[in-house]
This record gives structure tokens, sequence and C-alpha cells, in this order.
């Protein structure tokens, strides 16, 4: 079985009232810090857009804090677990 395969029994519950993660005002974040959090999400939540801003989503985030260890302070301004029952839910494929 493949990742793809695994992760795709995996339940996500968006809180539409309330995102667990909000960016900062990236128009003074350094690109290659924009960079990092594009290339190292494993959901891929990051996206460059053509003007260079930050574009992201958080339905669909793993909770792995990997965009916090990244870019808090910088480009994250808050990173929170979802509230209960929101969130990933993990169904071990």
């Amino acid at each position: 079985m493949n990742v793809e395969a695994k992760l795709a029994v995996d339940r996500f519950t968006v809180d539409e009232d309330e995102a667990h993660i909000t960016l900062a005002d990236t128009s003074s974040v350094p690109r290659e810090t924009l960079e990092l959090l594009v290339r190292g999400c494993p959901g891929g939540l990051y996206r460059l857009t053509d003007e260079g801003t930050l574009d992201f989503d958080y339905a669909g985030c793993f909770e792995c804090g990997t965009c916090y260890v990244i870019a808090h302070g910088t480009a994250i301004a808050s990173w929170n677990y979802p509230r209960g029952e929101m969130g990933i839910d993990y169904r071990c494929g």
C-alpha cells in the first residue's frame, strides 16, 4: 500500500469558524523562508503565487507542526491544535 492510499483513509473535519493556523504579513518575510514552508509542509498546503505572496489553506493539515518549526514568528502568526472533534482523524489504513 502506498502513502497516498494510506492517507486516503484519514478523515478531516474542517473547523470553518476558527482557523488553527494563521499567517502573518509575509511581505517582509525572506523568500527562502516562504519556499521552506512550501517544500516542508507534508500536506502541500502552502503555495507561492506568481506575485511572490504566500497562499495557504488549513483544510487538510496533518497537525504535525512542521510549519510552526520553520516559520513561527515570521510567516506564521499563530499555530494551535484545532478545537475538539476538529482536524485530522488518523484511521490507521
